[in-house]
């Protein structure tokens, strides 16, 4: 598979690079941001994706993240995917909302008409990125993590239940825990998969919970002062879930913090740490 380098810079002795590649998953250019520390010839190195939320693409983090001195030293690869695939023929909200359409993939694969041509975020992060990713850079794919925020930690989450062998460590900022009990997830469910709530399990962390699946290990940060905590997020739900089925998990409360990258970039480098102890 063929890459395009759009940009690549030194940063804390490694390479911050820009790519992008024609998806067979999505019908459209993909764009993706990578980060590789400083390493040895043939030396292949541990990776850790990161799920951006709404409205986001791989800019977002890579921009103000606070992600690459951690990684660095912890000597890890770390991926940042687009949140949705982009396009002139790529259909979108039709009212332009933010949480549905362009920038609002939610990680599924759509199955209604017209967004099931284009809409295949699952595919994507699941199959056809990684196995790009392992072609043309450093990767040891025995040793990934996953993590993400908002949207993208719902995405993380559900990725890594579903493949909880693929992934040796997962974490989440402020996630949206029950896309199946909140505005954001039943508008974005709906409108990708249509109205058979069966088929939104999958795409729900607490109903793949409940449905048997587990992770080896989660670490959730929330910020107490996330005006999207109440009726959004349902860190509440996602706490429970885990108490009910025995699933090991540290879902920590942080007061005064919100919804942004503030909050993101203030736990960032505890995150990779906590990653890189379980991918080494």
């Amino acid at each position: 598979m063929r890459i395009e380098t759009l940009s690549e810079v030194k940063s804390h002795g490694g390479v911050q690079g820009v790519y992008r590649h024609a998806s067979t998953s999505t019908g459209t250019d993909m764009t993706f941001a990578l980060f590789v520390p400083l390493h040895e010839p043939g030396e292949k190195l541990p990776v850790i994706w990161y799920l951006s939320g709404l409205t986001c693409t791989h800019a977002n983090v890579m921009e103000k993240g606070e992600y690459r001195a951690a990684c660095a030293a912890q000597r890890v690869i770390f991926v940042a995917p687009d949140t949705s695939p982009r396009g002139d023929d790529v259909p979108d909200d039709p009212d332009g909302a933010y949480d549905f359409g362009l920038g609002a993939g939610f990680y599924v694969d759509a199955m209604r008409p017209p967004f099931d041509r284009h809409y295949n975020m699952r595919s994507y992060i699941e199959k056809e990125l990684p196995a790009l990713i392992k072609e043309h850079f450093p990767a040891d794919m025995a040793r990934q993590g996953i993590m993400g925020h908002s949207m993208g930690g719902h995405g993380a989450l559900t990725v890594a239940l579903r493949d909880s062998s693929r992934f040796k460590s997962v974490s989440a900022f402020a996630p949206i825990a029950a896309p199946s009990q909140c505005p954001w997830g039943e508008k974005a469910l709906s409108g990708y998969l249509g109205d058979d709530r069966k088929a939104w399990r999958e795409y729900d962390a607490c109903a793949l919970l409940e449905d048997g699946m587990c992770l080896p290990d989660l670490l959730v940060d929330q910020g107490e002062a996330d005006n999207f905590l109440e009726e959004q997020l349902r860190t509440e739900l996602l706490q429970a879930a885990c108490d009910s089925v025995g699933q090991k998990a540290t879902i920590r409360m942080q007061a005064g913090y919100d919804h942004s990258y503030y909050f993101i970039s203030s736990f960032m480098a505890e995150h990779i740490g906590w990653h890189a102890d379980r991918l080494k």
